[in-house]
Parts: structure tokens; sequence; C-alpha cells
């Protein structure tokens, strides 16, 4: 686990989770997140959600950055928002993009699932420019210090 020293806007735990070793969009991400004056700390390939889970406790991250290409995020994620609650930190963030399943169903079925089944905050397709989740966590993470909901805000 890398990360750098300084919180600047927050403090953003990113990885590549399960069995996915596909680093290029997640590396991306970190760079421009770096960029817009946040600290990141990066688990890498093949994360496990503890190893989330521990990241963010350790480091009081304000959010969990979660890439995934092979399509298995549907397979590890489930349960990602019950083991924050259990670990105490229910209410951080939680990001995703990519190719988050290995069937294409039209992107609103994803973000259902995703956001609506799995407590996900926030979710992205694999073409989205950082730009938009930049914005989209530096607006959360204000609200969330302002004590306002970000739920369903996608």
């Amino acid at each position: 686990m890398s990360s750098d020293p300084s919180p600047g806007k927050g403090t953003i735990v990113t990885g590549v989770i399960g069995d996915d070793v596909h680093v290029i969009g997640i590396r991306l991400m970190e760079y421009a997140l770096r960029l817009n004056g946040f600290s990141v700390v990066s688990l890498g390939p093949l994360a496990q959600k503890k190893e989330f889970i521990d990241a963010a406790i350790e480091t009081a991250a304000d959010a969990l950055f979660i890439s995934s290409l092979n399509g298995h995020a549907e397979l590890h994620i489930p349960g990602l928002r019950d083991a924050c609650v259990e670990a105490g930190i229910g209410n951080i963030l939680i990001y995703a993009g990519g190719q988050l399943t290995i069937r294409r169903p039209d992107w609103e079925e994803v973000r259902k699932r995703f956001v609506d089944e799995l407590g996900l905050d926030r979710i992205y397709p694999p073409n989205v420019s950082p730009d938009e989740p930049i914005r989209d966590l530096e607006r959360d993470i204000r609200a969330r210090r302002a004590g306002k909901s970000t739920k369903g805000a996608s």
C-alpha cells in the first residue's frame, strides 16, 4: 500500500478489486486525483474488500475508489457497504468505475444494481474522463463534511 503524506482535499483509497490485474484506468484516476489535491492510498491490483476497509480505517479516508475492467466487480463488491458499516465506516463514500459487469446491460441497469442495491454512492462507465468523478468527489466530500447526504446523487 502506497500513500501520499498530505490529505489536501481528502484521502481516497484506490484499487482494482478482486481478481482483476488491469491497472491503467485506476493509475490514470490516481494521477488525476493527486493533481487535484487529493491524497491517494493505492492498493494496486487484486485488492480485496477487507484491504479497502482496513486502509480506509488506517488513513481515515473520505472515499473508496474501486476499479474493474474484467467485469468481476459484480462478484466482488456485494457486501462491501455492509462490511463498511460493520467496521464502523458505513458512511464512507464508495465510487466504482470501469467495466463493472461481464455482460453489457444498459448502463441504467448497472447503476441501479451498484447504487440502489449494493449501496455504492456513484459509478462510472469505462470511458469517463477523470474530471467527472473528481467534480463529484469534491462535491460529495464537501456535503458529507457539512453533514448532508449524497445518496442517490448520481
